[in-house]
Order: C-alpha cells, then sequence, then structure tokens
C-alpha cells in the first residue's frame, strides 16, 4: 500500500498529513466548546464528563501535530538523516492512549454490571451523541482518505481515534435505549466488546509504529520496484545485494551493483550517481548508499 505515496511529492505528502491533523484538532475544539456549552446551560454533568472526552482527543491532535512538525524538519548537525523517527514515536504515544482508553472501557463496563449502575435516559445526551457521531464520522472518513495518500502513522493513529470515538458514542446509546426497555446490562455487554476491541487496535498500532523505530525491512514488493529500476539503468550488469530498512516513516536503501570492470573511474561514477538518484526518487525512500563492485572473473585453472 505505501507505493501510493509515489504520486505525491515529499512537500504535498507533509502538507496533507499537517491539513488533515489540523482539521482534526479543530473539529475536538468545536465538539468540546460546544459540550462545555450545552452541559453548562443543561446543568448536565454527563455532557460536561463527555466534553472532557473530547478534550483528550485534542491532547491527541496536539502529540500527532508536533510530531509530524518535527518529523518534517530537515536534517541537521545534530540530526544528519533527519527527524522522521518523531512521527511514529508519536503515534505510539497515541497507541499508548487508546489501549489505556480500553482498559478504562472495560473497568467501567465491569464496575457497572457488579453495581448495577447504569446511565439514565437524556433526550439531550442522546442528540448529542448523535451529533458526535455524524462530526466524527465525516472526520475520520476524510482521514482514512488522507491516509489512503498518504500511508503515515500519525494520520492512521488519528483515524483510529476518530473512529474509537463514534463506537463509544454508539455504545453509549445502546446503553440509553437498553435502559429506556429495561435492558440494562446491554449497556456493559456492549461497552466490554468495544473495550476490548479498542485495547486490540491499540496494540496494533503500538506494534506498527515499533517497528518503523527500530528499522524494520521494507516491503518485499517495494525492494522488487526499486531493483527493477536499478537494473535498466545503462552500464549494470546486476545487482549483487540490496538492503532497505526504516529510519522513521522514510527508508534508507544500501545496494551494490556490478559493473564491466573496464570502465572509466568517471564511467563509474556516473552510474552510481544515476542509481542513487532513480532509488531517492521514490517517496517512500530518504538516501540510498550505492556500492561499485567490478565484475571480476575467474581465472581458468
Amino acid at each position: 500500500m505505501r507505493n501510493k505515496r509515489n504520486f505525491l511529492s515529499k512537500k504535498d505528502y507533509l502538507s496533507i498529513k499537517k491539513r488533515t491533523v489540523f482539521l482534526g484538532f479543530l473539529g475536538n475544539v468545536s465538539l468540546f466548546l460546544l459540550k462545555i456549552l450545552i452541559g453548562f446551560v443543561s446543568n448536565s454533568l454527563a455532557v460536561m464528563s463527555d466534553a472532557f472526552n473530547s478534550l483528550s482527543d485534542i491532547v491527541t491532535s496536539i502529540i500527532l501535530f508536533v510530531s509530524i512538525l518535527v518529523g518534517g524538519k530537515s536534517a541537521d548537525n545534530e540530526h544528519p538523516f533527519g527527524h522522521y523517527r518523531s512521527e511514529p514515536i508519536g503515534s505510539l504515544i497515541v497507541a499508548v492512549l487508546t489501549v489505556v482508553l480500553g482498559f478504562e472501557i472495560l473497568r467501567i463496563s465491569v464496575s457497572r454490571f457488579i453495581t448495577n449502575s447504569f446511565p439514565k435516559f437524556s433526550q439531550l445526551a442522546l442528540f448529542l451523541l448523535i451529533g458526535t457521531i455524524i462530526a466524527k464520522s465525516l472526520m475520520y472518513l476524510y482521514t482514512k482518505f488522507s491516509w489512503n495518500k498518504t500511508q503515515s502513522p500519525a494520520i492512521f493513529a488519528l483515524a483510529i481515534d476518530h473512529r474509537n470515538d463514534i463506537l463509544i458514542s454508539i455504545f453509549a446509546i445502546i446503553g440509553f435505549l437498553g435502559s429506556s426497555f429495561n435492558l440494562f446490562f446491554l449497556d456493559s455487554l456492549v461497552a466490554f466488546f468495544i473495550g476490548a476491541w479498542i485495547i486490540k487496535v491499540g496494540i496494533s498500532i503500538g506494534i506498527k509504529s515499533i517497528k518503523y523505530l527500530i528499522g524494520e525491512t521494507a516491503e518485499p514488493e517495494l525492494i522488487k520496484k526499486i531493483s527493477k529500476a536499478v537494473l535498466k539503468i545503462s552500464g549494470v550488469s546486476s545487482i549483487q545485494k540490496i538492503k532497505a530498512h526504516y529510519v522513521g516513516i522514510l527508508l534508507q536503501v544500501e545496494v551494490h551493483i556490478r559493473v564491466n570492470r573496464n570502465i572509466s573511474v568517471y564511467r563509474s561514477h556516473t552510474i552510481e550517481t544515476n542509481a542513487r538518484r532513480i532509488i531517492e526518487r521514490f517517496k517512500e525512500v530518504d538516501r540510498a548508499f550505492v556500492h561499485i563492485d567490478p565484475i571480476i572473473k575467474s581465472r581458468p585453472h
């Protein structure tokens, strides 16, 4: 899937990520202010509590926005290979918060079931939950669209955060409807399964983020594409070895290419330069290291 980024320049790639997270931030701030206003006017503790859930979403947006900004900075003396690890660090933090949220939902669902403490039906809260689902669904669809373009771990984490809020609101509505039909156990039952599912998703985000951070190898399909591109270069006889691993969200590629041993140093340098430029055209690649190996024919015995 990451090859879709080949249609974007690195500038557009960064711009899409920043715009997506910023719009998510504005959406979360708007929901927070609306819930605070409604909660203050109606004196509803439930609505005020839900407002602070939106506040946690604002914090998530800020974490991801900062990680994207730092990750987009150019290399410097202290970070000669760039700042690309900051983005998976941001998504890893969100993954931890997601898992914590899942366990909190599990705790509340079990506690309510044991103590028979269930939510009371409130028409105002119901309308607010429906409005939240609509708003978050639009935010999720836009964020998912951006993720399909960028394959960014931070954007993926943001999309999951929006989806979690949709599910939490749905389970709250089910709880309200269940209480109106005296099916009080529905609230805890649905919440338990949603909490478990959120934990699973959070762990999945965390694993993906860690893979970026520890330098996992590139996908075999991408390595094949890079190899084919290099083999098309005039003067390249074969590829002796190619390795690619993630440094944050982008790849570093090392390739050993074999050339005729009788070519000039200038010609050899030209081949190396062409190979490096072609590899670095891939939007997944930050830097390429090309080694020239002469073909040495074995002497007959």
